[in-house]
Parts: structure tokens; C-alpha cells; sequence
């Protein structure tokens, strides 16, 4: 069996649709991931500027310095709380569309890397002789394109690790200095 131009136009084709289909997939994870982030912005804003006027309103009552202070002082480990939890959601989304854009984007280089060679190995079936050297740079150049993808993916995995491990840190050391911070006023 020969391998004809429609059967690489049909390749083609069905190489695209995917294409589209996961790009279109990776838009919609974007897009989630986005009303998440915008859902946790108006939800802080909201409740920060609640806070905020509640506070005001007990700092204008008070009756002395003394009361303003303590009452300052107060906020500090709250606040500090609710920082926290806000980077830690912000965190959690984040991290949940990267996955979710990772495992798209694995599967679909997957998927396309089996059909590519499929369809090398049906073309070097049926190369003509003294070829091989071609169809070795083909299989070459296939296998490089791997190698390479495999490294970015292994060297983006290790970059979010890492991103995670320091925000998990900075979370902590702001803990602790919030939480000395309040002790101090107390």
C-alpha cells in the first residue's frame, strides 16, 4: 500500500480538528479559571469593604486614645488571616488551571505524537530504496522534538514546585510575623 496525498491531506485534517478541539479546551480551563479569579476579587472587595466600614465606625466611637490603639492593634491578626486565606485560594486556583492546562496539553502532544508516527511508519514502509537515510533524519528530527518537549515539561513541573514550596514559606513567615506583631501589641 502507497501513502497518497489524500491520505495526508485526511492526516492533516484530522491533526487540525484536534488541534482546535484541544486549544478550544484550553480556552475553556482559561476562561474557568479566570471567573474563579474574578469570583474571589469581588467576594475580598466585598468583604474587605464591609470590614472596613465596620472598623471605622468602631475606631470613630472611641472614647480615647488608648481604646483607638487597642482596637487598632486588634485588626492586625485578623487581617493578616484573611491575607492568608486569600493567597492560599489564589494559590489553589492557579495551580488547578496549570494542572488542568498540563494534562491537556500532555495528552494532546501524546495524541499527536502517536499519529505522526503512525503516519512515518506507513511512509518509510513504503520509501523508495536508498532512502533510508531520510527516513532516519525523519525518525531523528520525531525523536528530538520529544526529547525536547519531554525536558520542557519535566523543567515546567519543577518550576511550579518550586513556585508552590516558596509560596508555602512566604505564607508562613507571614503567619509568624502577623501573629508576633499582634503578640507585641497585646
Amino acid at each position: 500500500m502507497t501513502t497518497s496525498p489524500e491520505q495526508f491531506i485526511a492526516a492533516t485534517k484530522t491533526n487540525l480538528e484536534a488541534q482546535f478541539a484541544s486549544l478550544t479546551a484550553l480556552n475553556k480551563k482559561a476562561f474557568e479559571g479566570l471567573e474563579q479569579l474574578f469570583a474571589l476579587n469581588v467576594n475580598a472587595a466585598k468583604a474587605s469593604f464591609e470590614e472596613s466600614t465596620a472598623t471605622a465606625k468602631q475606631l470613630m466611637a472611641a472614647k480615647d486614645p488608648q481604646e483607638f490603639f487597642t482596637l487598632t492593634a486588634a485588626q492586625a491578626q485578623p487581617s493578616a488571616e484573611k491575607a492568608l486565606a486569600y493567597g492560599r485560594h489564589l494559590a489553589s486556583i492557579t495551580t488547578a488551571t496549570q494542572q488542568e492546562f498540563t494534562k491537556a496539553v500532555e495528552a494532546h502532544i501524546a495524541e499527536t505524537n502517536t499519529k505522526v508516527i503512525g503516519l512515518i511508519d506507513e511512509v518509510t514502509k513504503n520509501a523508495p530504496a536508498g532512502s533510508e537515510q531520510a527516513v532516519v533524519a525523519l525518525k531523528s528530527v520525531v525523536g528530538n522534538i520529544n526529547a525536547g518537549y519531554e525536558q520542557l515539561s519535566k523543567t515546567t513541573k519543577q518550576a511550579v514546585q518550586t513556585l508552590e514550596e516558596n509560596l508555602s514559606k512566604a505564607t508562613q513567615q507571614f503567619t509568624q510575623a502577623a501573629e508576633k506583631a499582634t503578640a507585641k501589641k497585646k
